[in-house]
């Protein structure tokens, strides 16, 4: 029997090379629109309002594209992150130790380097945008990964996959912290209110998409009204879900919700964000010399390519040599370099909180070029290196090959 064409669509989208090629040639339309002679109508569709004022959701589209659709990107981060913390790689401390403390200093010395240089350049009204070089693209990582990295012990995968899950998870604590003005604490309650009863239903022996949607729904709406991301809405509605069997089910749901929102966060959400967000113009006014020639741009990429590499290796080797956490069997520390490299890719959640920190008026172009010079420039490095690691595996396992036969 052929498989149905939506269901090849599906499973397509569901692969993490298809997601990162859908990405990358929506920001590079963007980036060639807003830069070509028509370059107008982009800022104008861009710009263009749609959505009942009455409720407050008079939206662009941009901002549509960062409060809505990226909400669907952010719940499947809220499901791998409740499988991962109840059945995956977070559910024993010891096991996940070593990639959440590198997490932590792949967020902090990009932070820090960002401070660093924009102080040094007497720029201390950048200093706003000090979270951008601290995320990792989840999605974009692994699908380098996947692409370049053929033949690697899976234990680099599930390290690069823990350490990325935690980043996501302190992004979301930062955005919450950081980003977030005056709350209505009424709007959040209720918000928190539709998280619960969407839990419940999640939890019914029939959890049907039309009772769940609604709810959903609700809980995004009363986020974005309380002052609060409304991506945060997303994160707590995935971590709801129950990820373990239920009333006999062959699957957990959060595999499920996973593989039924996968395609739309990977085909529809990420990419139209992606397109919203990466459309910087330089060739107005005084030109891409000035935009780069601004110190948030240096701060951003050397955060995002040096501050990452240097704050995962490092931490990494402080500690499991001062410590009796160990990596896994079968890695070492020379093969989390091209993983290091991996975590400067920050793309969707940097071009997030770039829209987040800055004003129209205030250093956003240059920031959202940064993202895209810097994750280019790790995805680059980390190609080469993953290329290298591979071919050496390789090497290494021939003799082993050679004997066997």
């Amino acid at each position: 029997m052929p498989v149905a064409p939506l269901s090849r669509l599906s499973r397509a989208l569901t692969k993490e090379t298809t997601g990162g090629a859908l990405l990358v040639a929506a920001a590079t339309v963007a980036l060639v629109w807003a830069n070509s002679p028509w370059r107008e109508s982009y800022a104008a569709a861009s710009s263009f309002v749609v959505g009942p004022g009455a409720l407050h959701l008079d939206l662009s589209l941009s901002a549509w594209a960062a409060d809505g659709l990226l909400a669907v990107f952010f719940f499947v981060v809220g499901v791998e992150l409740k499988q991962e913390l109840v059945a995956g790689s977070l559910r024993r401390p010891a096991e996940a130790a070593v990639p959440v403390l590198a997490a932590v200093g792949g967020m902090a010395l990009p932070a820090l380097v960002f401070v660093g240089v924009v102080l040094l350049a007497d720029d201390a009204a950048s200093l706003a945008g000090w979270a951008i070089p601290t995320a990792t693209d989840i999605a974009f990582a692994l699908a380098v990964l996947a692409i370049f990295g053929r033949g690697l012990p899976r234990a680099v995968r599930v390290f690069l996959l823990t350490l990325a899950v935690v980043d996501d998870l302190l992004a979301i604590v930062v955005i919450a912290a950081f980003y977030t003005g005056s709350v209505d604490l009424v709007a959040l309650a209720l918000s928190l209110v539709a998280v619960v009863v969407f839990a419940l239903l999640a939890r019914s022996r029939r959890a049907s998409w039309w009772m769940l949607l609604p709810v959903a729904g609700a809980s995004w709406y009363f986020m974005h009204e309380s002052g609060v991301h409304a991506t945060i809405a997303g994160v707590l509605l995935g971590l709801s879900v129950p990820a373990r069997r239920r009333h006999g089910e062959t699957e957990t749901r959060t595999h499920r919700y996973e593989r039924l929102v996968r395609p739309w966060a990977a085909g529809v959400a990420l990419p139209l964000f992606a397109f919203f967000s990466a459309g910087v113009t330089v060739v107005d006014g005084e030109g891409i010399a000035a935009v780069v020639a601004q110190p948030v741009v240096i701060a951003i990429v050397a955060g995002l390519f040096a501050g990452k590499l240097l704050g995962v290796l490092g931490v990494t080797a402080l500690v499991t040599r001062t410590t009796p956490l160990r990596l896994p069997d079968g890695i070492l520390l020379r093969d989390l370099v091209p993983v290091a490299m991996l975590t400067g890719i920050g793309f969707t959640v940097s071009l997030l909180i770039a829209g987040l920190s800055f004003d129209e008026t205030g250093p956003a172009d240059a920031a959202k070029l940064a993202v895209l010079a810097g994750s280019l420039l790790s995805a680059t490095a980390a190609a080469v290196s993953l290329r290298v690691a591979a071919a050496r595996r390789r090497r290494a396992s021939e003799p082993d090959a050679a004997g066997v036969r």
